[in-house]
């Protein structure tokens, strides 16, 4: 696959999470986390990053957020180093943009 970044949409992610299509994994910190996390997403922090820990799921797309879309990006790269070259993709608007379009947001 390409090594190339994905943009994935706010509509996007919310279809995918609707359909079961995408799975959603966040990479704040578990106190961003609780603080408020999108319904359905799955926490892996940035600062323990473990790619091990990211399914495989045939006909699912891993895309990854936080809450401005800069730690996607080194999340992304981390996975590549790992060999996972199938994780491109990110919500680049994460957080910020979901709590502004005012998406519900579960504490």
């Amino acid at each position: 696959m390409s090594n190339e970044v994905e943009d994935v949409s706010l509509e996007d992610v919310k279809r995918g999470l609707a359909d079961g299509s995408i799975v959603l994994i966040d990479v704040r910190e578990p106190n961003e986390w609780a603080a408020g996390h999108i319904n359905g997403a799955r926490l892996n922090p940035l600062s323990t990053f473990d790619v091990s820990a990211i399914p495989q799921e045939p006909g699912k797309k891993v895309v990854f957020h936080c809450r401005s879309g800069k730690r996607t990006l080194q999340a992304i790269a981390r996975a590549h180093e790992a060999g996972r070259t199938d994780l491109n993709a990110h919500f680049g608007g994460s957080m910020l943009a979901w709590e502004a379009a005012g998406e519900p947001v579960e504490r």
